[in-house]
């Protein structure tokens, strides 16, 4: 691990399903089920997991784009019912959690903007032993979600950064677009919900394939 000194970076922002938590299956399966329970067309894998890392509004809005409004609350709660009934089989990707001590203990400032509703995040940071671990975290229900810069403006706001000192990890386009449209660089991860060969318009720092991979990486370059 880089002396402090000579860290590029201060502030590290980890985006939650897909880049610490092994999730978007569960998560692209229950978007899927709750189509079928309200007899909309199935999206396929790639469109499900596409959404993922929006909030739950325009993920809606983006699966199922003729759904009447009045009705988006029911989807809501068929994707939830069948998201909760495997929530507590989430695991992190192995070395996660490993990863975030060594960070931590370096003396990184470590966030969290996610998709996620508050109810939910702290729920997985519950279960996965994480609840301490990052020094501020900021969710979909918690103001305006993902592109929208306002995730990574409150985050180094409040823990007075600034963009060029703060890094967004994720494994989506949606995490990529938040980091340019904050000013901040970015680092994407390849094993998460999107494909990699979207990434380029973004112009990440590095894409990268695994845990241990970002775990380097951060070494060397953070």
């Amino acid at each position: 691990m880089r002396a402090a000194a000579d860290r590029r970076f201060r502030l590290l922002v980890f985006d939650w399903d897909g880049t610490l938590s092994d999730s978007t299956t569960i998560i692209a399966e229950a978007i899927q089920s709750a189509c079928r329970d309200l007899a909309l067309p199935v999206p396929d894998d790639a469109a499900a997991r596409y959404v993922i890392g929006l909030g739950l509004a325009d993920a809606i809005r983006t699966i199922a784009p003729r759904l009447p409004i009045d009705r988006h609350a029911h989807f809501a709660q068929r994707y939830r019912d069948h998201y909760l009934l495997r929530e507590n089989a989430i695991p992190l990707f192995a070395g996660a959690a490993e990863m975030l001590g060594e960070l931590d203990d370096a003396g990184y400032l470590l966030a969290i903007a996610t998709g996620k509703s508050r109810t939910g995040l702290e729920a997985a940071l519950a279960d996965s032993g994480l609840v301490g671990r990052f020094h501020a975290t900021r969710c979909a229900s918690d103001g305006q979600p993902k592109p929208h810069p306002e995730m990574l403006l409150h985050l180094m706001d409040v823990l007075a950064t600034e963009p060029a000192e703060t890094l967004m990890i994720g494994d989506t386009t949606h995490d990529l677009a938040l980091a340019q449209n904050a000013g901040t660089d970015a680092l994407a991860v390849a094993y998460g919900a999107h494909a990699a060969d979207g990434f380029g318009e973004y112009n990440p720092l590095a894409t990268v394939d695994s845990i241990e991979a970002l775990r380097q990486w951060l070494r060397a370059g953070g």
